[in-house]
């Protein structure tokens, strides 16, 4: 059993962060930013400004290192490879996604239709950064 290469953990993670942020973009600005629009109006909300997209961003990338991270930990015990980085994503999509964005999304009444789309995208998101950050790692 080696040791966790933080240099590796980094650009892992770095990566990880792209493919999120891009995801999010996706989701939340071409896919549904018409519907998001529409709710934040509904609810007297504004379109969020530049510091909460700047903020978003950069947790996003932390989140892309911390997911690598996570792979590095379990990677010992499961072992190297997609098998892995395929349950890092999954207990970080479950962590994130899936806990906060029911909490928040029926607090917020959100529909259920972005609720559910949103919690299948993000699972394909974080399996995607996962993938690519578990296959730039290796242990120092």
């Amino acid at each position: 059993m080696g040791k966790i290469n933080v240099g590796r953990v980094l650009l892992g993670g770095l990566v990880a962060g792209v493919i999120l942020n891009i995801g999010e973009f996706l989701f939340n600005s071409l896919l549904f930013g018409a519907q998001m629009s529409d709710w934040l109006g509904k609810h007297n909300l504004h379109e969020p400004g530049g510091s909460f997209i700047a903020v978003a961003t950069a947790l996003t990338f932390v989140l892309g290192i911390v997911m690598v991270l996570l792979y590095a930990l379990i990677r010992p015990r499961l072992g190297a490879g997609p098998k892995t980085a395929v349950v890092a994503a999954l207990l970080m999509w479950f962590g994130i996604c899936v806990y906060a964005g029911i909490i928040y999304g029926l607090i917020l009444e959100m529909p259920s239709n972005a609720m559910l789309l949103g919690l299948g995208w993000g699972l394909v998101e974080y399996i995607l950064g996962a993938l690519a950050g578990a296959w730039l790692y290796k242990e120092a």
